[in-house]
């Protein structure tokens, strides 16, 4: 049976993060005139909970997510690092900026679609 053994925070943390493994679209508020929280964001902010309770957890999770996820998990996972390890965000950061795969952002009513790249060295240029 899925699951057995581990607690409902570890289950939810899974969740979680294969949606981030899987995400197509980068959204850190609600979306549209209605202002709706997507599925992937609602899964950001489940990892980004998590952070305080089972930091070494998440950061293995993060560590999956920067190998193996879609360029939005990616720009995700490395956005939650920052607040675990500011100098391996940054790493991150310099990993994916020369990534010239596309995802879909969304800042409230607008979307719009960007590489990887870009938003990495924006990401580097704030910090």
């Amino acid at each position: 049976m899925f699951g057995i053994g581990k607690q409902k925070w570890e289950r939810e943390l899974g969740v979680a993060v294969d949606t981030l493994l899987a995400a197509d679209t980068l959204a850190f508020g609600g979306v549209g005139i209605a202002g709706t929280t997507l599925p992937v964001t609602e899964a950001y902010e489940r990892v980004s909970a998590a952070l305080d309770d089972h930091p070494d957890e998440v950061r293995r999770q993060l560590d999956r997510v920067l190998a193996d996820g879609t360029p939005a998990g990616r720009a995700y996972a490395a956005t939650l690092l920052e607040r675990i390890d500011p100098a391996a965000a940054r790493a991150a950061w310099t990993s994916l900026r020369d990534d010239p795969s596309e995802f879909t952002t969304f800042v409230g009513c607008v979307m719009d679609r960007e590489t990887l790249g870009a938003y990495a060295s924006r990401r580097l240029a704030a910090a």
